[in-house]
Formats: structure tokens, sequence, C-alpha cells
């Protein structure tokens, strides 16, 4: 028999085998929030299953760091950084597993934040120890990106410009065979199914969107997780919370924030549009309530006055969002009068826009990213 709750995405089936006691718990947290779903979980988990909590961070970390010293051995290693959260993480992880034989490559793809280079070189580089090289790759990505505008090619092309350039610079390293990746859980079940079919949400540009044919290995110690349990886990290896803490950015930058075609222009808008945001959300004590708040162009323009001119130009949407792990998200409740000093911040200090808008759609059935 099967038995569905009410308004709920839980089903639960028994087979009445008293002597296998088979029983089945089908849960969709991705679909909505459910009322006491942890619970149903820990109950289905630990008193029908009989499972014990005994798994630990400190567990993971030393089962991690076995796999990676066994899987790369006496091999060079290098990790794709970019500065967020997951694949620093992945750095750390692996560090603490084969030390020296790691460096850590960051690739300026030309759709990244103001200052996002920098930061990068002063944390990883000057206050973790970590091997860092740094790679300017603008031209390429830009060049590759110019007039796509579909998010699925945009996803692709920058996983594949990526990959050349990581594998351009092993060569020069010499003997590199591994390649370290932050892939999170939720990046794979909206690319490809890890275990079993589902469908293919978005092409994450460091899962489907990795060329075919690689000359480097992949190793990804994050896959199985979710972006709170990377926190802990980073927590637990000494990661700095700036770090640890920081707002999720994506693998594909701001080209996924650009909607439609990819400019120099449309990027400088978007930055400067970006980083108003951010200081507004900081300055209001919100960065840690809220998983992740950006700023969107949208590829449309608006009729405006400023003075006694009609103006034509570019719209702003703003996107903020509370979540646990990513898998669903509410929009955020932003106070008016923070919503209100963006709105006029943008405005009035971003040259060629004239509208801000604010996104109150929730995932699902909306995406956190717009593309």
């Amino acid at each position: 028999s099967i038995a569905h709750t009410n308004n709920s995405p839980v089903a639960a089936m028994k087979r009445d085998d008293h002597t296998r006691r088979i029983y089945c718990l089908q849960f969709h947290p991705e679909v909505a929030h459910t009322p006491e779903g942890t619970k149903i979980l820990r109950n289905f988990v630990y008193e029908i299953c009989g499972c014990k909590p005994t798994w630990t961070m400190q567990s993971y970390v030393e089962t991690a760091v076995g796999q990676i010293r066994e899987q790369v051995g006496k091999e060079r290693v290098i990790c794709a950084l970019s500065g967020g959260v997951d694949s620093s993480v992945a750095a750390a992880l692996t560090h603490r597993a084969i030390g020296d034989q790691l460096t850590c490559i960051f690739v300026d793809n030309g759709v990244l934040r103001t200052g996002e280079r920098d930061q990068v070189e002063k944390t990883f580089a000057s206050q973790l120890h970590l091997n860092l090289r740094i790679l300017d790759g603008t031209k390429q990505f830009l060049a590759d990106l110019k007039n796509v505008t579909d998010p699925e090619r945009k996803r692709k092309i920058i996983g594949r410009q990526f990959i050349k350039h990581f594998e351009a610079e092993s060569k020069k390293l010499k003997g590199i065979k591994y390649l370290v990746q932050g892939t999170l859980y939720p990046d794979v079940i909206e690319s490809v199914s890890f275990k079993g079919p589902s469908a293919t949400i978005k092409t994450h540009h460091n899962v489907g969107g990795l060329p075919a044919r690689m000359r480097l290995k992949l190793i990804e110690p994050l896959r199985e997780l979710f972006k709170d349990e990377v926190r802990v886990l980073g927590t637990e290896l000494g990661v700095p919370d700036d770090i640890v803490w920081r707002q999720p950015f994506p693998g594909p930058g701001l080209a996924i924030r650009v909607l439609g075609a990819v400019t120099p222009e449309r990027l400088a808008i978007l930055r400067a549009a970006e980083g108003i945001v951010d200081q507004e959300i900081r300055s209001a004590g919100l960065y840690r309530e809220i998983w992740q708040a950006f700023a969107v162009l949208l590829p449309i323009r608006t009729v405006g006055v400023m003075g006694d001119q009609r103006t034509y130009e570019h719209v702003i949407a703003i996107r903020a969002v509370t979540s646990v792990d990513g898998m669903t998200a509410d929009w955020a409740e932003i106070p008016n009068d923070v919503l209100g000093r963006m709105s006029n911040r943008i405005i009035n200090e971003v040259k060629g826009v004239n509208r801000v808008v604010y996104d109150i759609s929730s995932k699902p059935p909306s995406t956190i990213e717009w593309e």
C-alpha cells in the first residue's frame, strides 16, 4: 500500500512482510518545504531502519583524506580555485591530504565581480599559504561568449575554456594528472543524475559543461555533500569564516547574470549594480541571514524620465533568497528601506539603468540564478 500525506511531497510505502521488514519512504525536499520534514526523515532512518548517528565531519575528513592519498599517490595535482566556499574547502581538504603536491589555479575569466582576483590572491597566497597561480583568460572567454545568448551554451563554453586553461597550465607544471573541483551534490542533481535517472535542470559548468574527453582525471571530494555540510567541513579544516560563510557565486560568473549577450559594456553595468547590492546587504547586517543576494541585468530596456529628459535604459533585477542547502529557497523579505537604498543607489550611481525590480519567486518553481 502507498500513503500520501495531505499537501505534502512525502509518500510512504510499507510491504507487510514480517520476516524481511521492508519499508520505504519517498521524500522530495526539492519540491516544497515539508512541515516536520526533518523529523520524518529522522524517524525513518533511526527508528524504522535502526541506523545510528555515528557519522561525524571529522570521520568524513579522515575518510576523504585517505581516499585522496590512495587515488593520487605521489602524483602532482592542480585545483580549480574560484575563491568561493566550495573550491576553497576542496583545496583545503586536498592540501590536508597531499600537501605541496597540490597547486591551486585561479582563472580570471573576465566575468568576475569587482576586486575578485585581488581578494583571491590575498587570501589564498598570503593567509592560507597555498601554492597559487593566477591566469588571465579574459580575452579567450569573452571572445567565445560573443553573441551567445543561450544560457546552456554559455555554461558549456565556460566549462570548456576552464579545462583548456587548466590543461595548458598543467603542461607547464609537468607531471600533473589530476584536477580537483569543488563540485557539490546539488550541482550533480541539476546537471545529471548521480545515481539513477533525473531531469537536467541546467548544466553546471563543472559537471555537464565539461568536455567529453579530458586529459586530466577529476578529484571531487565534495561531490556527495550539500552546501551546509561543506561549511561545517570548512570550519573543521580551519578555513577562515569570511570564506566559509561567503555567499555562493556561480562558476560561470556574471555571464549568467547578464541575460542575453555578454559584452564589456553590459558587464560593467552589472558589476556596479552587484557591488551596491553587496554593500547594502552587509551594511544592513543581513549577509549571514541571506543565502544569496545579487543583481541581474535584464535583456530589455524601459522608458524613464530624468530631469526633463526621456530615457530608454536598462533594467536591473535584485534577487535575494533564504535557504539551507540550495535545493529549495524562499525569496528573502528584505526590509523596504534597504530595498529602497539599493534601488536609489543603482539608478543614481550606475550609468545606463533607469529601473530596478525585485524578484519575489521561490525555488521551485524558479531556480536561484536566472540562467
